[in-house]
């Protein structure tokens, strides 16, 4: 079974390096651009088989727009998707909204326990999770996947991602590269996952 993976398209937070979390942030010029541009590689892959595939998208208004915008560049109707909570960001709790600077600034020593075992740390707060609690909630959408899909979510999904199929290890999978500009594909059948 296939699933595409797309990541939100950029916001002013991403662009600034802001923890950005579960915050409801907008795109920008940019991660609109981004997502008519992943629309269009998709209807390419996807071709005549597109109405074969559900498409999914975090709850979070980044990612709606995003899946919104890539579906009109497919020729699709815009807001003809589902979403799932299971597919939001991970939390940050009281770090969203800072850069690491920022939070390196009045907390340095929970920046060096976040660094030494990025995958496992717990930010302050009392919604925060890690990547691992995050993958959890991945693992259970995952398992409830029972068609090819389109999904559109964001950079710590894409990582348990890597994680739960890949068997990438804790500290790769934190550290991993997640463009927006790019489609990831998945193989469930093979437990294959790499970007296009």
């Amino acid at each position: 079974m296939l699933i595409y993976v797309i990541r939100h398209g950029q916001t002013d937070w991403n662009a600034e390096r802001r923890l950005q979390g579960q915050k409801d942030i907008a795109l920008n010029a940019i991660g609109r651009e981004q997502a008519r541009e992943n629309g269009v590689a998709l209807a390419a892959l996807l071709a005549e088989e597109v109405g074969e595939y559900d498409f999914v998208s975090s709850p979070l208004l980044r990612t709606r727009d995003t899946m919104e915008i890539a579906r009109a560049a497919m020729g699709l109707p815009p807001k003809d998707y589902r979403m799932d909570d299971r597919l939001v960001e991970v939390s940050f709790g009281d770090w969203e909204g800072l850069t690491i600077k920022q939070v390196k600034a009045v907390q340095p020593d929970r920046v060096r326990e976040r660094n030494a075992a990025k995958w496992d740390f717990i930010p302050p707060g009392q919604d925060a999770e890690s990547y691992e609690i995050l993958s959890w909630r991945v693992g259970a959408w995952l398992q409830s996947v029972e068609r090819r899909t389109v999904c559109v979510t964001h950079g710590g999904v894409i990582r348990s991602l890597f994680r739960l199929i890949a068997d990438v290890s804790k500290a790769e999978a934190a550290e991993i590269e997640i463009p927006q500009d790019r489609i990831l594909k998945i193989d469930l059948a093979g437990r294959l996952i790499d970007w296009l």
